[in-house]
């Protein structure tokens, strides 16, 4: 594990809502469930837990509410390791939540943000400069100018605040990764400052035009990802695993790694968390995808989001 670089996550938290049943319930109707449990989330927090686990310096920013639900989501960050000093306490609003309906090996989620649209990017960008200035813990000694450090964003905080945090990011020379979730517009010129773009196949449809089913149209919706100024696109496919274009081009392939599917929440997360942490170490594109491969299928063994998340040395004992 390199010693110098960081993992900067902006995104949200969220305290998970997470109940299982057998069937999706129609409009106006009550099925019975079971299995209910509280587990902190939120693609932001997800992806920072994952990348501090596998190892990496992780650093969060973003906010939550004045509440019990903020106080266990800054809590569980610090007992996985990831600097909670850029996570913002606020009182003009309430901690975001997810509603999550578990049912057949799959999830729907109802998204409720909260706290997590309440910081604006000048916000992130103070952040990001105290951590190109001073490190982590204010110690300037501990940490390389941003360089070899990696700032990963998502679609669940403000859209303008996340764009002016990549661009920001970008500036400062950190590599960003965008993980686009939910998906939606955004303006042609953060592109060019977005160094890896990583949606799964929905969002890319959303993006392309494209749904990624096979391997003339994987390359396609990689190409017209590219197209867009991204530096390089990795689009992952669920049980299928992951795809990206070689140097030359060519369309390359990470399999999903065997495991029996109990719940598929954090799978997505811990995939990018696990990649950002392997890109720390210098490792190349193809290699960070099996980083983010291994540590998913053990992730998606277990119920819940955050809880789920493996240690660097759960993945290492899992495949040996």
């Amino acid at each position: 594990m390199a010693d110098r670089g960081i993992v900067a996550v902006f995104g949200s938290m969220n305290m998970d809502l997470s109940v299982a049943c057998e069937r999706i319930p129609r409009a106006g109707e009550t099925v019975g469930g079971s299995g209910f449990i509280t587990n902190a989330g939120g693609k932001g927090a997800n992806q920072a837990v994952a990348a501090a686990r596998m190892g990496a310096r992780t650093c969060m920013i973003g906010a939550v509410g004045r509440d019990t639900f903020g106080d266990a989501l800054v809590a569980g960050l610090q007992d996985a390791g990831v600097g909670v000093e850029f996570v913002a306490l606020r009182d003009d609003v309430e901690t975001g939540t997810a509603t999550i309906i578990r049912c057949e090996g799959d999830n729907r989620i109802i998204l409720s943000p909260g706290a997590n649209h309440a910081l604006a990017g000048g916000d992130v960008a103070c952040a990001l400069r105290r951590l190109v200035a001073h490190g982590l813990d204010g110690d300037a000694s501990e940490i390389a100018p941003a360089a070899g450090s990696v700032f990963i964003a998502q679609g669940e905080c403000d859209l303008v605040a996340t764009v002016e945090a990549l661009v920001c990011a970008h500036e400062l020379g950190f590599y960003t990764v965008l993980n686009p979730a939910p998906a939606c517009e955004l303006p042609a010129e953060v592109w060019p400052a977005v160094d890896l773009v990583c949606p799964n196949e929905t969002e890319c449809q959303v993006l392309t035009g494209i749904l990624p089913k096979d391997d003339g149209s994987c390359a396609a919706a990689l190409n017209a990802l590219l197209a867009k100024g991204v530096g390089a696109a990795v689009i992952t496919l669920g049980g299928a695993g992951s795809v990206t274009l070689g140097d030359g081009g060519e369309l390359l392939r990470m399999p999903a790694l065997s495991s029996t599917v109990v719940d598929t929440t954090a799978a997505g997360d811990t995939f990018i968390g696990a990649l950002a942490a392997a890109r720390l170490e210098g490792l190349p594109l193809f290699e960070c995808m099996a980083a983010g491969a291994r540590a998913s299928a053990v992730t998606v063994s277990r119920l819940g989001a955050q809880q789920s998340i493996p240690t660097r040395a759960e993945v290492e004992h899992w495949f040996g």
